[in-house]
């Protein structure tokens, strides 16, 4: 085969279907836009921020949200590699190096805000709000931070909305953490909204309760997303784009090999590489029966045609299928 044709070969190994190549353009602008708006959200609560440990919070939280859309575009552009002999599955893991880049960010940024929001209720802190001058009058600056909160969070958890959708098209797991986060937001608004009426009221514990409610939010995703990450890069059998149930592409695969004739036993490994799955198919044949090579590449060929994920498939020939062990 020449360099050439090989190339032409790599390009259309792991391509997607239009439905998501569609899905991922919407994504890739979705998430520029994503990050404008945090750029400007981040501004705006930092100005009028103050003292309160609750809004410093979801100023932070608004920072640590750049980072997932910031890794998906850049795994979205490496993952796009061909195959190489230095790299011969392609570079697809980078959708879930990216995931677990934004799970310790989360993970770290959590624990230090409970850390603080801890240290604020034991110290007794009362964060002062005071007046602000708007147009002329004195407004009380709680009402700016409530205004900018809702105000913020209100666009994110639309298009958190839109993004879910998006990840489960395109089955990426760092679009659907994004995803989450976002949508989500509404929380980090009701909790600084709820610490900043608690001040104004003379509750001075509130607004370290509400930084403390964010930060666990904060904490819970990096838990919940760096156990995906860590499973996908651990090579676990794959799983749903939400982590909810072990996908089904896995029973799938070895009733398609089942139904072949000459197939006694299957057993499949499916594993996660990012949007597109590794497969090995494990065969014991009928006791007897010798296959020929184009039965295994059509057996090769019908589990590629299950679903576009299923595109990097190997079939093996074994005498007994009970020597591997059993998937749990």
């Amino acid at each position: 085969m020449t360099p050439e044709a090989k190339e032409a070969q790599d390009s259309r190994h792991h391509e997607m279907p239009e439905k998501q190549r569609a899905a991922l353009r919407k994504a890739i602008k979705l998430e520029w836009a994503t990050i404008v708006w945090v750029l400007f959200s981040i501004v705006l609560v930092g100005v009028v921020a103050g003292q309160s440990q609750a809004m410093r919070s979801a100023w932070i939280e608004d920072m640590l949200s750049l980072v997932p859309p910031i890794a998906f575009l850049f795994a979205s552009r490496i993952s796009k590699a061909v195959a190489t002999r230095k790299h011969p599955y392609g570079k697809h893991r980078s959708i879930a190096i990216g995931h677990q880049a934004a799970a310790l960010a989360l993970l770290i940024m959590g624990s230090l805000l409970i850390y603080e929001a801890v240290s604020a209720l034991i110290k007794g802190e009362r964060p002062p709000i005071g007046l602000a001058i708007l147009f002329g009058h004195g407004v009380w600056s709680g009402w700016l931070m409530i205004g900018v909160m809702i105000s913020v969070s209100i666009p994110m958890v639309i298009v958190g909305r839109v993004k879910i959708h998006l990840a489960k098209d395109l089955h990426d797991k760092l679009l659907y953490a994004d995803a989450d986060m976002a949508k989500a937001d509404w929380g980090t608004a009701v909790a600084s909204t709820v610490g900043v009426l608690g001040i104004g009221l003379g509750f001075w514990w509130a607004d370290a309760v509400a930084a403390l409610v964010i930060s666990a939010s904060i904490l819970r995703d990096g838990v919940v997303n760096m156990k995906a990450a860590i499973s996908d890069l651990g090579d676990g059998r794959a799983m749903t784009y939400d982590n909810s149930a072990t996908h089904p592409l896995n029973d799938e695969v070895e009733k398609t090999a089942l139904e072949m004739h000459w197939v006694k036993h299957a057993r499949a490994r499916v594993r996660d590489q990012g949007r597109f799955f590794h497969t090995e198919l494990f065969v014991e044949p009928v006791e007897g029966y010798t296959q020929a090579p184009e039965e295994i590449t059509s057996l090769v060929k019908q589990i590629q045609d299950l679903d576009w994920k299923l595109q990097d498939v190997v079939v093996s020939i074994v005498e007994k299928i009970d020597r591997l062990q059993a998937p749990s």
